[in-house]
């Protein structure tokens, strides 16, 4: 596992933190892999294997991004934002008044704020 700043410098919550996001992102890459072998192979039995394979990773992935939410700041109120909604994420975002885009310049302005 690399770390971008000193081993020593990190708390346990902050490693453990960043184990969980090491393994979510070797799980999403897995479910890739397995996902890519199902569609490309000619033989039915063997895509039934990869596909179960598949499915067990995002089994992993899933237990993994409920960790993070439940030990993460943040992670709870974007996932509540943006799981299991409807319509396009993008409009999405933009009800909870563009909160995604912090650190951006970006700013939203409607018409009624130019009036001002």
């Amino acid at each position: 596992m690399a770390y971008s700043e000193p081993y020593d410098a990190l708390d346990e919550r902050t490693r453990d933190i960043s184990r969980a996001i090491t393994s979510l992102r070797e799980e999403l890459e897995a479910i890739d892999w397995y996902n890519q072998r199902v569609h490309t192979t000619k033989d039915a039995e063997l895509a039934g294997v990869m596909a179960h394979n598949r499915d067990e990773e995002i089994e992993h992935a899933a237990m993994a991004l409920e960790w993070l939410r439940r030990n993460m700041d943040k992670w709870d109120d974007e996932l509540k934002t943006y799981l299991f909604s409807s319509g396009s994420l993008l409009e999405v975002e933009g009800e909870e008044g563009g909160e995604g885009t912090e650190g951006s310049s970006a700013t939203s302005l409607s018409i009624g704020d130019l009036k001002k």
